[in-house]
């Protein structure tokens, strides 16, 4: 009878002693495995700024074609007034002071001014006019108009989407219709009324001019 007590607890402790391995084990099983982490919180997201295009950028070029210098120097001041580029029309063959002879029947000039067809070559680099806003384009009075030349000019640029302002200089003659050729000739572009500047135009006299076109 003792005997089979013995073993009856013996038995037991041995059944106790599994069952407290059995759930240490699994207490020790579920401490190493980590909760599942929670789902994150959606968050905005910073917007990348885009960068800021200045859909209104005002770029101004002076076209002008001198002789003899006069013209030149009106250009140049608008340009500085202005804050405009410069580009300058030369002849592929230059003028001197015998084909300038407006008193010559027989000058270059004479004959060149008297024919409205001819088109004399432009000898200077060819200028891009894309992305320019507003064009001047400057030149002397010849014979009452604007030198053939600068129907050359304006017949091989596109002036889509610039306006476009004439100025001449002369000792005492109007614009005329040189204006008026040169748009016609451009066939583009949206053509303001010019004006004529004397060789001694001042400073004020451009910007007064100038301010009143904007």
């Amino acid at each position: 009878m003792k005997t089979a007590l013995t073993k009856f607890r013996k038995l037991l402790i041995t059944a106790m002693a599994v069952t407290l391995a059995a759930c240490a084990g699994g207490a020790a099983e579920t401490a190493a495995t980590p909760a599942p982490a929670a789902a994150p919180e959606e968050t905005a997201q910073p917007q990348t700024a885009e960068p800021v295009t200045e859909q209104n950028e005002e770029r101004v070029l002076v076209v002008y074609f001198s002789a003899t210098g006069t013209t030149k120097r009106v250009a140049e001041m608008i340009a500085d007034i202005t804050g405009a580029d410069l580009y300058e029309i030369k002849a592929a063959q230059e003028y001197t002071e015998a084909d300038l002879d407006w008193h010559d029947s027989n000058s270059r000039t004479t004959h060149e001014q008297n024919d409205p067809e001819v088109r004399p070559e432009i000898g200077s680099d060819p200028v891009s006019l894309e992305g320019y806003t507003t064009v001047y384009i400057g030149y002397p009075i010849w014979w009452g108009e604007e030198p053939r030349i600068m129907d050359t000019f304006v017949e091989s640029s596109s002036f889509e989407g610039i306006t476009v302002i004439p100025f001449c200089t002369s000792s005492s003659s109007g614009m005329g219709r040189s204006g008026k050729n040169l748009e016609e000739n451009a066939g583009s572009g949206t053509w303001l009324e010019g004006r004529r500047f004397g060789a001694g135009a001042s400073e004020e006299e451009l910007k007064s001019w100038i301010d009143g076109q904007q």
